[in-house]
């Protein structure tokens, strides 16, 4: 028996990295998986049906079951499909991770219009359009009086919940997808769907372009445990997505044997006035904000993972 065994999952970005590693894990796990990936590069150029395909075979050579997509994640329509897709395939869905991304690292001063829109839209629209689709089929099922059982895992980073040089199109998505796994989770709640986010750190292809980060594969003994292993995310993933996982509305940093639960923006110091604040007041009191430490408990203080 698996964990995962009788649930459908829609996992985007798989053929790659992170994505693949969920792929074979939840099918290994039992699911009846949807391998979405467009096939493009690092940076969102070109196309390439091969990667979610090989991810499949792979599956089906194991015993499982899957089919690839290739629909582009961020397009209203392509995430309309990718969701049919798993209900027409398989005849329900019950799982969402939304896991594509690409990156346009630059400094805030060289980056371009494109780069700003192209990743906003890969990684903010790309969790946003196929979680309205899903969560539409999902909310119908529950009004139609069906027992919904449903989750959605999203991809936040540590590049927007810490902040990240080079990064402010990828952090700015980042933390917007970790407050929409926190409104969504508000609002789909009702209809039995829990919705959380995970901010991973290992090895792919995106993070070994991270200014300052590795350019080449290290060299780990076989006998000792790869923290930057991709695989390592996985398993957390796959236990959200479990039936009977009592977590919703959370965000986490994963990495190697590492799970950390994020605490959201919270209020940690104020200043008050019986009436509105003078400029001159201000000066007197507010500086003291300045002086405010917190414990962020940032694992990479210097170069934030994908």
């Amino acid at each position: 028996m698996g964990a995962l065994d009788g649930r459908v999952a829609v996992i985007t970005g798989a053929g790659r990295g992170i994505g693949r590693e969920h792929a074979l894990l939840f099918a290994a796990e039992g699911a009846r998986v949807v391998v979405n990936d467009l096939g493009g590069d690092e940076a969102g150029a070109g196309a390439d049906t091969s990667p979610a395909q090989e991810v499949v075979d792979a599956i089906r050579a194991a015993g499982g079951e899957a089919i690839a997509n290739h629909d582009d994640v961020a397009d209203w329509d392509g995430a309309r499909r990718l969701v049919q897709s798993a209900v027409d395939t398989f005849g329900d869905l019950h799982v969402l991770v939304n896991n594509a991304g690409i990156l346009r690292d630059r400094m805030l001063v060289n980056m371009t219009e494109d780069d700003w829109d192209d990743v906003v839209r890969v990684h903010l629209k790309g969790h946003f359009a196929p979680t309205r689709w899903a969560a539409v089929y999902w909310r119908d099922q529950a009004k139609s009086g069906r027992r919904v059982n449903a989750s959605i895992i999203n991809t936040s980073s540590t590049s927007g919940l810490f902040g990240n040089i080079g990064q402010s199109n990828y952090g700015a998505a980042k933390s917007g997808i970790a407050s929409m796994t926190i409104i969504n989770q508000m609002e789909l709640g009702r209809y039995g769907v829990r919705v959380n986010a995970i901010a991973p750190a290992a090895r792919t292809r995106l993070t070994m372009t991270i200014p300052g980060a590795p350019t080449a594969q290290p060299t780990v003994d076989p006998n000792d445990f790869d923290a930057g292993d991709p695989a390592n995310i996985s398993p957390f993933v796959a236990y959200l997505a479990t039936e009977k996982c009592p977590i919703e509305g959370r965000i986490f940093f994963v990495r190697g044997g590492r799970v950390s639960l994020f605490q959201p923006w919270a209020i940690v110091d104020d200043i008050e006035h019986e009436t509105m604040w003078t400029v001159s007041e201000l000066e007197n009191q507010a500086a003291r904000f300045m002086a405010t430490k917190f414990n962020l408990r940032n694992p990479f203080p210097k170069i934030a993972s994908t």
